[in-house]
């Protein structure tokens, strides 16, 4: 896992030093992109001065809400489709062909139902996102092996400790994988919506400093944006990986 780990560092690294280089010589040109190196000033100078703090604090805000609200919304449904088998083939279908609608067409029915501000922004981000924890609950209840459930029966377990003791703890991979992807959809949801819906936010902030031409403050932002989901995922990566461990440390017993 460590020489996956340094493999990917020295992949990014080479990309930044041919990127850097090719701005360097004018293979690239300013007005299109500006060197890595310039991106990181702009970063330094965008965090030291503060001026977009808000915005920074507005953006991460509403991932996490839409993040927590698609999780919970998910999972109840995955357990509901997963319970009832009518449900199940009645929308299974559509979920399989959920991700071919762009889900941000439905904002001006938002717009009309909540108002202008973060409500349809959180909205979207939720629409987009919950499907995944839908279908990646729906999954890991399946994959339940039938000797778990088995015992449940012979030992005479309630509905609610079959769920706490068995169900919960061998679905909890995919889960986890679920919510993974709930938070990247979330972050997709939302800059995107800031795009069009908001006149805040760091998807605003980006669409701004594009129309006024301003590359620099541009790319220090969509650093910013590629740096924060990054170490978000690799964080969600890691605690995968120590769930994932203890689990089968905890079946080899």
């Amino acid at each position: 896992m460590r020489h996956r780990g340094l493999a990917s560092l020295a992949v990014v690294a080479a990309g930044i030093a041919a990127l850097q280089v090719a701005c360097e010589t004018g293979a690239i040109k300013r007005t299109i992109l500006i060197a890595p190196s310039d991106m990181a000033a702009s970063l330094w100078d965008i965090l030291q001065s503060g001026t977009f703090n808000h915005a920074i604090a507005l953006t991460l805000g509403e991932v996490a809400i839409a993040a927590v609200i698609a999780i919970v919304l998910g999972f109840s449904l995955g357990v509901l489709i997963h319970a009832s088998e009518f449900l199940r083939r009645g929308i299974e279908p559509y979920l399989v062909s959920y991700y071919a609608v762009p889900t941000i067409i439905f904002y001006p029915v938002f717009i009309v139902l909540l108002g202008v501000g973060s409500a349809p922004i959180i909205a979207i981000a939720v629409l987009l996102a919950s499907v995944a924890m839908i279908t990646a609950t729906v999954t890991g209840l399946d994959r339940v092996p039938r000797a778990l459930t088995r015992t449940a029966r012979v030992l005479r377990l309630s509905p609610l400790q079959r769920a706490l003791l068995i169900q919960l703890p061998a679905a909890a991979p995919y889960l986890f994988t679920g919510a993974r992807l709930v938070v990247a959809y979330a972050f997709i949801g939302v800059i995107a919506s800031e795009f069009i819906l908001s006149a805040d936010g760091m998807g605003y902030a980006i669409a701004y400093a594009y129309n006024n031409f301003d590359n620099r403050t541009m790319y220090g932002l969509m650093l910013l944006i590629i740096i924060v989901v990054a170490v978000v995922n690799t964080s969600l990566d890691l605690l995968d990986r120590r769930l994932q461990s203890r689990l089968q440390s905890g079946r080899g017993r």
